[in-house]
């Protein structure tokens, strides 16, 4: 096995071990040939070679999505480590542990005009768990440093010098590396090197001093009897849920939350809830109300006393503008790093895992006699009921191709959701308890879904479905050019002819000015994107041809397979409307 020569790239080698952090996604170049060569030559390591890195980052991220554990990306110098940011965003609010470790320049070639060069160090410092920013050695290319920073090399023997350069750099890692392991946000290692690159060794010459985080203690349940009291006072509680890892929470946590007639559980198609008595489709909720003459009174009758949330951001708008203007009496976040105050009226936070939390809470809660449930489970009846009349009548659209697609998913997949149109679709729609499902909501670009999805798949024991918009899809092709994509993946691509959700937004309008800067309008298909990675195509554009082609496409192949399915780009908006319309037309 070839070791390095440069003793910090050993150094970052050695603690990404001891922290059991073994995916490793890189990017080729030349100044991170010292990290490329020590963790591609050391069989610990799984190592992954993706070219694109905003792209490579994604596909680390879906790696980490599913582990849930740190996994790095490895990148050269200059604007390499700018393509990580959306990435690196994204992880930062979805409380992902990516750990960025960026080559750089020695800091006396930065600002000259020497080329590949930026300024790396803190270059994620607004969406970052911890930025580490390593010491230049002073054993290796000693004759650079007498040259450019003689200085360097002052007050002391060269080992005592370098001794003080490692002591710095574990200290550094430690702090990155135990963060993303505890907290669970992304971490920024910057790691300068002077050439040679690529000289090795086949002994290491440095060792690191790793330490571990220290266990927290969790809360004691006497610090809840205050809260318990609260809540068997109330007779209405809301449970609204965000992004949530499937099979996260205790099954009779569930139960003693769905039986309560004072409690309602709202849910999303990414909480991965699933209970007869929870509400899986908010806006379905909440826009017959906003269509309502009695809307006030309506609304005041669903404010909750209590709010309680956990999991990660919630996708429904109509959701945040109601508790946003009819504010809970209190709001409670269980999470075990960080609260977001998301509708303004956030007055504790639980730090804690749910579970955690539901297991010191719920044994002493008790049920509260309430019409709270029972008035909102009949309008969610009659609005299913209503939306079931919908679907039989409506032409091929989005909305129709949708609710075919969801019904027709084989139990037990992973199924990755893009942003924009995709995930708001969904959430209109019951899926199968069995789906494990996904998106990247912590900043809800529509910028790397396709290389999440295919990092996701990596580890998955399952077949993994990306269901995404064509602009999502277009956007991010370079998800495709990697060798990871197992012939079990399959593609839906749901293509409008552009972005279609602007024409449900406020400030449509039918000018040529919208079509080109807000609707991106094109004439684009996924066929030849699909030929040249590898992929089997096929499409569908009216009822039949998709009901065709969705009864082979999960089959078992040699290759992943692209199903496109073309809609009206003019429709789409007047079906979705229309669906709020008639269900608002309920009787009770």
């Amino acid at each position: 096995m070839r070791y390095s020569s440069i003793p910090s790239a050993q150094l970052v080698l050695q603690h990404c071990k001891a922290k059991n952090i073994k995916n490793i996604v890189i990017s080729p170049g030349s100044r991170n040939a010292p990290l490329t060569i020590g963790f591609s030559e050391d069989p610990f390591f799984s190592c992954f070679s993706v070219v694109d890195e905003r792209s490579a980052a994604f596909f680390a991220l879906g790696i980490a999505q599913q582990l849930r554990k740190p996994v790095a990306v490895v990148c050269t110098s200059g604007s390499a480590l700018l393509n990580y940011y959306p990435a690196v965003a994204e992880a930062f609010y979805s409380g992902i542990p990516l750990v960025v470790i960026s080559a750089d320049r020695p800091t006396y070639k930065i600002d000259v005009g020497d080329g590949q060069t930026i300024r790396q160090e803190n270059a994620y410092h607004r969406h970052i768990g911890y930025s580490a920013n390593l010491k230049q050695d002073v054993l290796h290319a000693v004759d650079r440093l007498k040259k450019y920073v003689p200085e360097w090399l002052e007050g002391g023997a060269l080992p005592e010098l370098q001794e003080k350069v490692k002591a710095y750099n574990d200290d550094e890692l430690n702090k990155a590396l135990n963060l993303a392991l505890e907290v669970k946000l992304p971490v920024h290692i910057n790691v300068p090197f002077e050439e040679p690159l690529y000289d090795t060794l086949s002994e290491t010459t440095t060792v690191a001093a790793p330490l571990f985080p220290e266990r927290k203690e969790l809360p004691g349940t006497g610090d809840m009897q205050g809260f318990v009291d609260q809540w068997n006072a109330s007779g209405r509680k809301m449970v609204l849920v965000g992004v949530n890892p499937p099979k996260a929470i205790e099954r009779q946590y569930l139960d003693i939350l769905a039986t309560d007639p004072s409690v309602i559980v709202f849910t999303e198609t990414t909480s991965n809830l699933h209970h007869d008595n929870f509400f899986p489709s908010i806006d379905s909720i909440l826009a017959p109300i906003e269509k309502s003459g009695d809307k006030d009174a309506l609304f005041d009758r669903l404010r909750p006393d209590i709010l309680l949330t956990f999991g990660g951001l919630v996708v429904s708008k109509k959701i945040k503008a109601f508790l946003r203007e009819y504010r809970p009496g209190q709001h409670w976040h269980v999470d075990p790093t960080r609260a977001f105050d998301t509708f303004f009226s956030l007055s504790h936070h639980f730090d804690m895992e749910a579970n955690s939390f539901f297991g010191q809470f719920l044994n002493k809660v008790r049920p509260h006699e309430s019409d709270y449930y029972a008035y909102w489970n009949t309008r969610k009846e009659k609005y299913r009921e209503r939306r079931k009349e919908y679907y039989a009548q409506i032409p091929f659209s989005d909305l129709s191709v949708f609710h075919s697609i969801l019904n027709g998913i084989p139990e037990n997949y992973q199924v990755q959701l893009s942003n924009s149109s995709t995930i708001r679709y969904t959430q209109l729609f019951d899926m199968h308890p069995s789906l494990r499902v996904f998106c990247n909501r912590g900043t809800s670009g529509i910028d790397g879904s396709t290389s999440t999805a295919v990092g996701a798949s990596v580890y998955s024991k399952e077949p993994t479905l990306l269901i995404t918009g064509d602009v999502s899809f277009f956007y991010d092709s370079n998800g495709l050019w990697n060798n990871y994509i197992r012939p079990d993946f399959r593609i839906i691509v749901i293509n409008n002819g552009g972005g279609g959700i602007f024409r449900i937004l406020p400030g449509h309008e039918e000018t040529e000015n919208f079509e080109t800067f807000f609707e991106t309008a094109h004439g684009l298909s996924a066929r030849h994107l699909g030929k040249q990675f590898g992929f089997d195509y096929s499409v569908a554009d009216d009822p039949n041809s998709l009901k065709s082609e969705l009864e082979s496409f999960y089959l078992a192949s040699g290759a992943p397979k692209i199903l496109e399915v073309v809609t009206s780009r003019i429709l789409n908006d007047k079906i979705l409307l229309g669906y709020f319309d008639f269900i608002s037309s309920a009787q009770y």
